[in-house]
C-alpha cells in the first residue's frame, strides 16, 4: 500500500482568553495530519501540550520520524509501537481511523460495532478570573446544565461561590489543574459539599498522587494529568475515583478505547476531555462520550471560527459534526483556519 501523507501546523484564534492555573491561551495551535489512499483522505488533529514537554516542533518531528512508514502502510497497531502516547501519535491514529472508514464506505462507529454519536450534554468551562467575572461568565451561559470551573489556590472558595450563585442549578466540576495542595483539598471539602460540587479534577500535581492514598473525599476526585494510558490505572487505584480520557494523552482513539475498557473493568468512573482545539479533535472523542459520566468537549467553542460542518452547541448539548466531516465515508472539504 502506498499512501500520501502530510502534516502541518494550524493556528486557530480564540474568541476570548482561556485561563487556567498554569497560564493563558489566546489561540489553539494544533498539528493536522492528512493520510490519503485510493482517492480518499483521512484527517487527524492533535494539540501539543507544554505540560508534557511537547511543542509544535517536537510533535512535527515525531510525526516526520514515522512518515515513510505511514506512507508505506503502517497500521494503527504498528504506530502504537513506534511512537509513545501523546499528540503526534494521536494525530496519525485518528487520521488512519478516518481513512479506514472512508475506504470501507462505513463509519468508524460501524467499524467499532457501536451506535453513531448522538447529541450529548457537555460541560461548559468558566476560565480562571476574579470571582465577580467568573460569576458573570457563568450567568452568561444561560442555564447550562454542566459547568466546569477553573480555579487556582488563591481564592478558590470565592470563585466557586460566585459561579454557584450565578448558576444555582448547574452540575459543577472543579478543576484546579494541579494547583492545590493536599491541605487545601482536605480543608475545602465542606465547601465543596455545601456547593453541591459533583467532581474535583486533578487537584494535586501528578507527582503528589501518593498523598491521596487512604484519603476519603466527600467529592469524587478525577485523574487528568495523572492518567494517560491503561497501564497507569494500577497506580491510580485507591487514589482516584474517576479518570479523564483525552486522545492527546492516550495517543489516539485506539489506546483511548483500551483505556475506557480497562477503567470500566477496574471500577473507575469516566470523563471524556479535550484540549482547546478545533472540531477535528472532538469528532473522534465523541465516539467515547456515550460511555462517560462526564463529558468535557467544549474546546472548539472557544474558537473565533471552526471548521465548516464541525460540532455545534444546541441547548447545552454538543451535536456531532456533519456527515463526512470525520469518521464517515462521505468526504467534505473543511475550512482553512483564520490567521
Amino acid at each position: 500500500m502506498l499512501r500520501t501523507f502530510q502534516a502541518r501546523r494550524e493556528h486557530w484564534p480564540l474568541a476570548a482568553p482561556f485561563r487556567i492555573s498554569r497560564g493563558v491561551k489566546t489561540a489553539a495551535d494544533v498539528v493536522a495530519v492528512d493520510v490519503g489512499h485510493d482517492g480518499h483522505i483521512g484527517h487527524g488533529e492533535a494539540v501539543p501540550y507544554a505540560r508534557y514537554g511537547e511543542t509544535l516542533d517536537s510533535v512535527l518531528a515525531q510525526i516526520e520520524s514515522v512518515a515513510e512508514a505511514v506512507r508505506g502502510g503502517m497500521t494503527r497497531i504498528e504506530l502504537m509501537r513506534a511512537l509513545p502516547p501523546g499528540a503526534a501519535r494521536n494525530a496519525i491514529d485518528c487520521a488512519l481511523w478516518d481513512l479506514e472508514a472512508k475506504l470501507a464506505g462505513r463509519s468508524v462507529a460501524e467499524l467499532l460495532h457501536q451506535p453513531e454519536p448522538s447529541p450529548v450534554v457537555i460541560a461548559l468551562t468558566v476560565s480562571l478570573d476574579e470571582p465577580e467575572a467568573m460569576g458573570r461568565a457563568a450567568a452568561a451561559m444561560n442555564g447550562a446544565p454542566v459547568i466546569k470551573v477553573k480555579v487556582d489556590a488563591v481564592q478558590p472558595e470565592a470563585c466557586l461561590r460566585a459561579v454557584r450563585a450565578a448558576a444555582p442549578d448547574a452540575q459543577l466540576i472543579v478543576d484546579p489543574n494541579e494547583g492545590w495542595t493536599f491541605e487545601l483539598l482536605r480543608d475545602i471539602q465542606p465547601v465543596l459539599q455545601e456547593l453541591n460540587v459533583a467532581l474535583v479534577e486533578q487537584p494535586l500535581p501528578a507527582e503528589e498522587d501518593h498523598q491521596l492514598s487512604g484519603f476519603n473525599p466527600a467529592i469524587p476526585i478525577c485523574a487528568d494529568e495523572s492518567c494517560h494510558v491503561a497501564a497507569d490505572l494500577d497506580d491510580l487505584a485507591g487514589r482516584y475515583q474517576v479518570v479523564n480520557i483525552k486522545l492527546d494523552k492516550t495517543g489516539g482513539l485506539t489506546e483511548a478505547l483500551d483505556l475506557l475498557a480497562a477503567a470500566r473493568s477496574r471500577g473507575f468512573g469516566v470523563m471524556i476531555g479535550c484540549m482547546v482545539s478545533s472540531s477535528l479533535s472532538i469528532a473522534p472523542a465523541l465516539l467515547l462520550a456515550g460511555e462517560a459520566e462526564f463529558v468535557d468537549l467544549d474546546g472548539p467553542l472557544w474558537l473565533k471560527a471552526d471548521h465548516v460542518g464541525g460540532v455545534r452547541l444546541e441547548a447545552g448539548k454538543l451535536t456531532p459534526a456533519a456527515p463526512g466531516f470525520w469518521g464517515t465515508p462521505c468526504p467534505q472539504a473543511m475550512a482553512a483556519p483564520s490567521d
